[in-house]
């Protein structure tokens, strides 16, 4: 499959990553901060991930990111937030209880796995084995018929544990943000075109989990519902394919020959779809969906209409006319958006000799903008260094670290994908002035301390524009 740039025009196919980047970011994630296997210390728990204090942080940006780009830079979106328990007739009116169903097969060799039997060609191939033969990936033993298995998780609201009482953990975002939409609307006071956004966590039993944090049974989607007026609708589904791509690009970073929009065939996609677009990034297992732009008509708005007996439609005041809203969904998921930056991000070059591991991230979503490193740890140096960095906590994130030589310092921080650093030394006690040290370029520039603000808002202005570079194919500059 070709990958297209955001005209539609085909372009060539980026170089492959290294097989075993994933491993190296598993690796660097626990050692660093950002995740951890949930409930390590009992031996953990498959597809659920704990997020360290940079992780947490990483996720914090990219959603700030999304949510400035999506709603906080735009009139016509609102942000809410919806239960994850919602009445179960939400479900059924959706269709989830009937139909989120993933095929389901289990391995009567050796290793007894379960599989998504519409995976089983994917997951051989990827372990180097004939993909057409209906066998288990892993250990080549029969498999099982196939037998649909519910994707949402059970549990019960109430003392009792019966069927009066069962409810679902939510799969997905979306369906809150149908049910609420004429109470949003009322309250806000609007007209069509109009979205509504969501951030939220959701949940799926997943047959088949892997690839680290790309795959999860609790995730977070970032999610929005932009309700069109029939006619206009096919424009704003061209509109936010493209929308959702630059913010991937432009706020993210991410280098745009690595993504590219995989248009669902017709016999692949919901019956009540206009159209389905993917949104796909090439990591080193191949090309994986990082979120999506589906076109679902009025389906939604008249299933919840329909089992609810309320009136979800919309009166239009300029055509005099009542009818049930259009809706462009478009989705993505911090979790996927989290590999993918990391993936994108991740370099290794030999500096003196040695090797430099560096995270390229961009400045507005580094989890620390500006370290700043005492070159000693003499009190005076110390003392000095902890102003400096609590003067410049309420414009940028900061971190303090006097822990081990300065070199070792500068390499962690680089790991950890900091732009700037800011050292401390013996001459600043003297002449005012400390020194910004530049993630990728290493040069160092002396800057008093008086305007040390300004100079690292330019410097984050310079990497602002070096990331822009390398996202729109200029290299890593």
């Amino acid at each position: 499959m070709t990958a297209v740039d955001p005209a539609g025009t085909a372009v060539p196919e980026p170089a492959p990553l290294p097989q075993d980047l994933i491993e190296k970011l598993v690796s660097l994630s626990k050692q660093r901060g950002f995740v951890f296997p949930s409930s390590e210390i009992y031996g953990g728990i498959n597809a659920l991930y704990d997020f360290g204090p940079l992780g947490t942080r990483l996720r914090r940006n990219i959603r700030n990111s999304w949510t400035r780009r999506m709603v906080d830079l735009r009139d016509d979106v609102e942000l809410m937030e919806t239960s994850i328990i919602m009445h179960p007739r939400v479900w059924e009116a959706s269709g989830h209880v009937q139909n989120f169903t993933d095929p389901l097969v289990d391995c009567t060799g050796k290793c007894r796995r379960r599989w998504r039997e519409d995976h089983l060609e994917e997951e051989r191939r990827v372990r180097g084995k004939d993909p057409a033969l209906r066998l288990c990936p892993e250990c080549d033993g029969a498999l099982t018929e196939a037998r649909n298995f519910n994707l949402m998780f059970k549990t019960f609201a109430g003392p009792v544990e019966d069927s009066s009482t069962q409810v679902w953990l939510r799969p997905e975002t979306a369906q809150g943000m149908f049910v609420d939409f004429t109470s949003v609307m009322n309250a806000v006071r609007t007209r069509l075109p109009f979205g509504i956004a969501q951030v939220g966590k959701s949940f799926r039993n997943e047959i088949t989990t892997g690839n680290f944090i790309f795959r999860l049974r609790e995730f977070e989607i970032m999610e929005m519902e932009f309700f069109t007026t029939p006619g206009t609708d096919m424009e704003w589904f061209e509109y936010w394919q493209r929308e959702w791509r630059a913010w991937y690009v432009e706020d993210l970073g991410l280098r745009g020959e690595r993504l590219r929009m995989y248009e669902h065939p017709a016999d692949k996609r919901a019956h009540y779809s206009r159209g389905t677009f993917d949104v796909e990034y090439l990591f080193p297992f191949g090309w994986g969906e990082l979120g999506g732009i589906a076109h679902r008509t009025d389906y939604d708005l008249k299933r919840h209409q329909e089992f609810s007996g309320r009136d979800l439609s919309y009166f239009d005041t300029v055509s005099n006319e009542r009818y049930l809203p259009y809706v462009i969904e478009p989705t993505t998921s911090v979790d996927r958006s989290m590999i993918a930056v990391l993936v994108d991000a991740y370099d290794e070059e030999e500096v003196r000799g040695e090797k430099r591991v560096v995270l390229r991230l961009h400045p507005d979503i580094a989890p620390v903008q500006v370290a700043v490193l005492p070159l000693s740890k003499k009190p005076e140096l110390s003392s000095k260094a902890r102003e400096v960095e609590h003067a410049l906590r309420r414009e940028f994130a900061t971190e303090y670290d006097e822990t081990q030589s300065i070199g070792r310092r500068y390499r962690r921080q680089d790991e950890i994908g900091t732009p700037l650093a800011v050292t401390v030394d013996f001459d600043s006690l003297q002449d005012g002035a400390v020194t910004i040290r530049e993630r990728d370029t290493m040069e160092q520039v002396r800057v008093p301390i008086d305007g040390l603000s300004a100079a690292l808002r330019e410097q984050l202005d310079v990497s602002r524009r070096r990331t822009a570079t390398r996202a729109q194919g200029g290299g890593a500059g």
